[in-house]
């Protein structure tokens, strides 16, 4: 994977929370998160399912749909996920 991408990602953990971060490579972040390395937030919430991410050019626009994003609720999060899919 490339790491002159940026991501904006969305983890669902095994109690059904929801889990937002940045990264520059997506999948070795998730193999982290799995692997208890992640953030203190999924350690315990392992495992973790990528349910949903944003490619972006800069690191600026992906830390700024992480912060939009965890400013929602939980069903307005459902709906950015859910629109961004149509």
């Amino acid at each position: 994977m490339e790491t002159n991408k940026h991501y904006f990602y969305v983890l669902k953990c095994n109690d059904d929370s929801y889990y937002a971060g940045y990264t520059n490579n997506l999948e070795r972040r998730i193999n982290m998160h799995n692997q208890g390395k992640g953030a203190k937030y999924t350690r315990g919430r392992v495992p973790v399912e990528l349910i949903y991410h944003e490619t972006f050019e800069n690191q600026t626009l992906a830390m700024q749909a992480e912060y939009q994003f965890k400013q929602l609720t939980r069903k307005q999060k459902e709906k950015w996920m859910a629109k961004e899919e149509t």
